[in-house]
């Protein structure tokens, strides 16, 4: 026996209301949401056209707002929020869109900043190791290669 709720058209766009007020989401979330409730096909497409139209689901202000808040809290570079806004289903459009609120001073001086607070922070007495650290540490946060070697040679001339 299924115990599962059912709701109503109209409850259910209320509970989507309050879900995506909470935070912003993307189409994705919203649909896996609204498959969990049981809702029909043709049901939900009409709660998700009324939450567009009533700005509760709005994938660009997403993706910005995931962009700016990756790159000022976690240090994200763009390769990783690029990849990250990606899995959640974002258009390369809004991902564009998103990106352009990091500004390049602030990524570049973020990025400079991360890279010498972690280069003094590897204990390794070997600078090709400590370099290798490095650039994998970078990496992984998403930042770009070209950026990521030419700081690590920098770092690395320091220490000879």
């Amino acid at each position: 026996m299924d115990t599962k709720k059912s709701f109503t058209v109209k409850e259910a766009t209320v509970k989507l209301m309050q879900f995506c007020a909470y935070r912003d989401r993307t189409h994705k979330e919203v649909e896996e949401k609204l498959r969990s409730m049981n809702m029909i096909p043709e049901a939900q497409q009409q709660i998700i056209i009324q939450l567009m139209q009533e700005n509760f689901l709005n994938e660009e202000r997403f993706a910005k707002s995931f962009a700016r808040g990756k790159f000022r809290i976690k240090k994200w570079g763009k390769r990783r929020i690029t990849n990250e806004l990606k899995l959640r289903g974002i258009s390369p459009r809004n991902i564009q869109t998103g990106l352009k609120e990091i500004s390049e001073a602030d990524y570049l001086l973020t990025f400079h900043e991360i890279s010498e607070k972690k280069w003094e922070s590897i204990k390794e007495t070997s600078v090709i190791k400590k370099k290798k650290k490095l650039v994998d540490y970078l990496q992984y946060r998403g930042w770009e290669s070209q950026l990521i070697f030419e700081k690590a040679n920098e770092l690395a001339d320091q220490n000879d």
